[in-house]
């Protein structure tokens, strides 16, 4: 036994094979994967204890799927990409994080002030590449980035074997969008349960971010969701690049009911760090029912969320929630070096988060309280008559099988913020 969480949700165990084979009534074996060039390890049937006390869920006993980080690199080749006009204020007028402040939020006094934003990560990052980041592009670094190990994970990540592409981009959206953060707080684990379990004990960052993907486990994720939204945390997940192609151990756990899942768009401004000037779908933007069989949610239950012309699930849920910035057009610096050409819905769920971390600043100034699970108001102000003033609707753009549409759609959602309006809209 290795860590006894505080609010008792999740026993992280860990120990030599033949003791877990012992304790679960399991023999573990070494196997081909099927469509991976690598082994894989598995037990032989479903564990299983004789215990006095409910067990939920065991998970963690296999590596069949490996996490996947949803992040377009310039050196990757990927079909899905597509270069957008570059109306940026980066190196060859590639967006960089403070033009998504600009587009999204505009010139407000919302700073983030006095809020943190946590980022789950399964790998370390490099703080010199973050650094190196805010230096390129002559901006001011003033929030502090603290790490926490989960179970032991490294928190660096060296360049010579190791690659911290998404951790750093993460770190460096979730800033731009909100200067004045208290902190960014990363947590680097090798367990998802384990990672989103101890984002919930500490319970210090009201805005949580995930740009990884991975089989599904909602049996074990649920009750540390639904902890959060009582918290009142806000946790958004972006969905993948492959738009609705993209496999279901990729989007997961985007398509979860309690986080809000934020697929991409292509953006277009009026200028470097200029305001926004039209929108539409990007064709990485992942967005589809449910590929993991989850069920459709109250809140797309509701009459005019689901229709003909969006082509949703009446059964399953659907994604994207919502949407923002994601094609290859972004410049970040990582593995100790920066570029242009790069994008993916991971460069978008943290923009949401640091976009939310106003929204709470601004909520508490009032009197009120942190925002916590979006979903039920986001679509309640999707469904009411200030719709367009608060979201930009995205009517065009395909990921493959769907279509922007006006309103709600699989490609973008409801949209992407529309300045302080939606902010005012949350926090009335």
């Amino acid at each position: 036994m290795i860590d006894t969480p505080a609010n008792r949700l999740v026993l992280d165990v860990e120990g030599p094979a033949a003791n877990l084979e012992k304790a679960f009534n399991i023999s573990f074996g070494l196997y081909q994967h099927p469509t991976e060039n690598r082994t894989f390890y598995a037990p032989d049937r479903e564990p299983s204890l004789d215990l006095d006390v409910p067990l939920l869920h065991i998970s963690g006993l296999d590596n069949f799927t490996l996490p996947h980080a949803k992040n377009v690199r310039a050196s990757q080749s990927n079909p899905q990409a597509q270069v957008g006009k570059t109306t940026g204020s980066g190196p060859g007028g590639q967006f960089i994080g403070s033009d998504m402040r600009a587009a999204y939020y505009g010139f407000g006094a919302l700073n983030g002030t006095g809020q943190s934003v946590g980022l789950f990560e399964f790998a370390g990052y490099e703080i010199s590449d973050v650094q190196n980041f805010f230096k390129k592009v002559k901006q001011p670094l003033n929030v502090p980035v603290k790490g926490v190990s989960v179970n032991g994970a490294r928190l660096t990540c060296p360049p010579a074997s190791c690659d911290d592409s998404e951790q750093v981009l993460d770190i460096e959206m979730a800033i731009s969008m909100a200067p004045a953060l208290s902190q960014v707080v990363v947590y680097v684990g090798n367990k998802d349960v384990s990672i989103f379990n101890q984002m919930a004990v500490d319970n210090t960052s009201k805005q949580v971010s995930c740009s990884w993907g991975w089989s599904d486990d909602e049996t074990s994720l649920d009750p540390i969701f639904k902890q959060m939204a009582a918290q009142g945390q806000s946790v958004f997940v972006a969905t993948g690049d492959s738009g609705s192609s993209t496999p279901g151990d990729v989007v997961w756990p985007a398509d979860d009911p309690y986080i809000t899942a934020v697929g991409g768009t292509d953006l277009t401004t009026t200028g470097p760090g200029g305001a926004w000037k039209s929108e539409t779908g990007w064709n990485g933007s992942a967005g589809m029912p449910s590929k993991n069989g989850v069920p459709i949610p109250g809140y797309q239950k509701q009459k005019g969320v689901i229709t003909q012309l969006n082509q949703g699930s009446k059964t399953l849920r659907n994604i994207p929630d919502v949407a923002a910035e994601a094609n290859t057009n972004q410049y970040s610096c990582y593995d100790g070096s920066c570029s242009g050409g790069n994008g993916g819905t991971s460069y978008a769920a943290p923009q949401w988060a640091g976009y939310i971390a106003m929204a709470n600043q601004q909520s508490l100034a009032g009197g009120g309280s942190t925002l916590g699970f979006l979903n039920p108001a986001i679509y309640k102000i999707g469904l009411g008559s200030g719709y367009d003033s608060d979201f930009h609707d995205i009517i065009s753009g395909s990921n493959g099988k769907y279509t922007a549409v006006t309103a709600f759609d699989l490609v973008t959602g409801w949209g992407s913020p529309n300045g302080a309006s939606l902010i005012n809209a949350l926090t009335q």
